[in-house]
């Protein structure tokens, strides 16, 4: 990874951290989009210790706010000649129903359209950049989930933690799937991954009974952020992948996500959903 550029989401803790920790140690340049400062700061000092070669960075934004994404995807674009690898990693999950400034339901918000509208910023350094990458936590929840167009926002439904931030993973593998459509002769790949159930901070922005079982099952059965953050970094640099684009993958191998998330029709249903959203 000498001399290549990484930029990445939800780096300040979790497998973000350790996936920029590890890229930065195989020669990576980090640039990190992050939200709070006091996580950020140790964590771009411990990148400049494993890596003290290149100047590491971090740009500050609010990932749930339309606005906050375009105006940070537009300052890495300005700033930086080449993109190699573009981890959308940043995501939350909620056990009430939160709406944000832009009247989006929180959930689809950070997890989703996050990824839709800085990967858009971003996508002209990346394709100016040969053999990019473009990867996005996804995760095993989408095989509990289902999309329904006509409340994206979560409005009429019950709102379930759970279930709710699964349909958001479920749009990633579809964001994914139509993004590797446009990106077809680019030399830009576009790639998707579920990391397994990891011990991080998910779930510590729930309350009351999900925010205990998720912290129970942690305790019991999650793996580590090491062994979490295998596949992005399997994903950002092994030459087994150069080239692949599409994939869903898990424990580094190409899996199949499930039927609803290889429905092409539904793929490009949410692109021209979020390119509304997002120009709205």
């Amino acid at each position: 990874m000498k001399g290549k550029t990484v930029v990445i989401t939800g780096a300040t803790s979790g497998i973000g951290e350790v996936a920029a920790v590890t890229l930065a140690g195989r020669g990576a340049r980090i640039v990190m989009i992050a939200r709070d400062r006091t996580r950020a700061e140790p964590v771009l000092a411990r990148l400049s210790q494993v890596n003290p070669q290149v100047q590491h960075a971090v740009h500050y934004a609010d990932l749930s706010r339309l606005s906050e994404m375009k105006r940070v995807a537009a300052e890495i674009a300005a700033s930086e000649p080449r993109i190699d690898v573009l981890v959308n990693n940043a995501g939350a999950m909620f056990s009430r129903r939160r709406e944000t400034a832009d009247g989006l339901e929180l959930t689809f918000a950070l997890n989703h359209m996050a990824y839709f509208v800085v990967t858009q910023g971003l996508l002209e350094r990346l394709k100016a950049t040969p053999g990019a990458r473009i990867i996005s936590t996804a995760s095993d929840a989408h095989k509990a989930a289902s999309l329904d167009f006509d409340d994206l926002q979560w409005t009429r439904r019950r709102f379930a933690g759970f279930r709710v931030y699964g349909t958001s993973k479920l749009c990633n593998i579809l964001f994914t799937r139509a993004l590797t459509q446009r990106l077809a002769g680019t030399g830009v790949t576009a790639n998707c991954q579920h990391p397994g159930f990891v011990a991080t901070r998910f779930g510590d922005s729930s309350d009351g009974l999900l925010r205990q079982f998720f912290g129970l099952a942690k305790k019991i059965a999650a793996i580590s952020p090491e062994a979490g953050a295998k596949t992005i970094v399997h994903l950002a640099s092994s030459d087994e992948v150069a080239g692949k684009s599409g994939g869903y993958y898990t424990k580094c191998r190409l899996e199949n996500p499930t039927k609803a998330a290889q429905d092409d029709a539904a793929a490009e249903r949410l692109w021209a959903a979020s390119e509304k959203i997002a120009n709205g």
